[in-house]
């Protein structure tokens, strides 16, 4: 009388788990996002949510998308008048920004783990007031456009002394002009004065900017916050000569980058029930009395990520580190070999693809995945099996059925 064929289920539960001055000193806000957009997976940068003012709020065309600008309310008067025909550059009108790539760290507020964010000053502009009429300063008899450029060196604001360069925009009145230049590298930018300036005044400062954020998906999901600060003043990092002098000493942008990955497994309905069995069914055993090699079962689920992630087990029946599957009557148990297979696009710290990679209640072999880019509901795999010696194990003993619940985890916090 042949044995009737016994019946091994596991209860698999998924646990996934995300983590979600000085008095003179000017301070301002530079803020980034990084949200992972289902219909750009390859697109895999921060979003720059910082509130644009000044130059490239009022011309955007002239920006482009990578360029952004902040008006900062500080203003600069001259100490005194400015000769004309100064030799000097630093005793006339002058600008010398960081526009240079500058490194600083950001910190993660919750884990303190750290990045880097590199950030430059890609362009530089003010409104100049004059004591009165450009026309008057030099002597009459033009129109003021004509005026502006004699009473600096021939060439109105609009022009950039070298080495910044010509933005395309500028705007004037009889006493004022509105100006905005490139900078594409360090260096003093100087306009020399054919006339005597008696006063100038510089209103505000606009500066544009760009960022090279990290890589979001190396990163913890949360806030990182850091910060630059750079010294105004002559021969510090915002330079304005000699002759014109800061109502503030240090400007400071604060970096705040926000993180929000996206961790989610689906499975499809009835998957949390896994019923291991013979490659070729019950109905070989029952027909020809061969004994099966193996019962396992392979688990389809969906993965959608931006985050680093860690997997492990927690089981109801233990097998060393691994799980177990359990006869209630007789307590006899025997272990699971429980693998996975990932998508394309996660690999390991090494950066090999996961394929049958074993899992274990330690997490040891399993401390850190990670995507290339977002990965939009791809298929993976949970590979269970008993092996030879223990499916014997198990019919010799004569019991029918072995159960146990499982849990695998995928925790992005790693």
């Amino acid at each position: 009388m042949k044995q009737l064929p016994m019946a091994v289920q596991g209860l698999v539960s998924v646990m996934v788990l995300t983590c979600a001055s000085t008095a003179d000193a000017l301070n301002q806000n530079i803020t980034a996002l990084f949200r992972p957009d289902p219909s750009k997976p390859q697109q895999n940068t921060f979003v720059n949510t910082t509130p644009s003012s000044g130059y490239c709020q009022e011309y955007p065309s002239q920006c482009g998308s990578s360029t952004f600008s902040i008006r900062l309310p500080i203003n600069f008067n001259s100490s005194g008048p400015i000769q004309a025909n100064h030799g000097d550059p630093r005793q006339g009108a002058m600008f010398n920004v960081p526009a240079d790539w500058r490194i600083t760290q950001v910190t993660h507020t919750g884990t303190g783990e750290t990045a880097l964010v590199e950030v430059r000053w890609s362009g530089l502009g003010a409104l100049h007031e004059l004591p009165s009429s450009a026309v008057d300063l030099v002597g009459g008899g033009v129109s003021v456009w004509r005026a502006h450029e004699l009473l600096w060196n021939g060439l109105a604001w609009v022009y950039a002394p070298s080495p910044c360069r010509y933005s395309g925009l500028g705007w004037y009145t009889e006493r004022t002009y509105k100006f905005f230049w490139k900078t594409p590298t360090e260096g003093t930018c100087a306009k020399r004065a054919n006339y005597l300036v008696p006063s100038l005044r510089y209103n505000y400062l606009d500066f544009a900017y760009e960022l090279r954020t990290p890589n979001p998906l190396r990163m913890s999901s949360g806030q990182y916050t850091g910060s630059i600060t750079y010294g105004v003043g002559p021969g510090r990092d915002v330079d304005m000569g000699d002759v014109m002098v800061a109502s503030d000493s240090v400007i400071t942008l604060n970096f705040k980058l926000d993180v929000e990955h996206t961790l989610k497994i689906d499975v499809p309905p009835g998957g949390n029930r896994v019923e291991l069995v013979p490659q070729e069914g019950w109905q070989s055993w029952l027909n020809s009395g061969r004994k099966p090699t193996r019962l396992f079962r392979d688990q389809r689920f969906h993965i959608s990520t931006s985050s680093r992630f860690k997997m492990m087990l927690e089981c109801q029946h233990v097998s060393g580190n691994t799980c177990a599957v359990s006869e209630a009557g007789s307590g006899h148990a025997v272990p699971v070999d429980i693998r996975v297979s990932l998508p394309d696009g996660l690999t390991d710290a090494a950066d090999q693809p996961v394929n049958h990679r074993r899992l274990l209640r330690d997490g040891s072999g399993t401390e850190l995945f990670q995507p290339g880019f977002y990965i939009d509901r791809r298929p993976g795999t949970l590979h269970f099996e008993v092996a030879r010696t223990s499916v014997e194990a198990m019919l010799d003993s004569g019991a029918k059925a072995y159960t146990g619940n499982v849990t695998v985890i995928w925790d992005s916090e790693v």
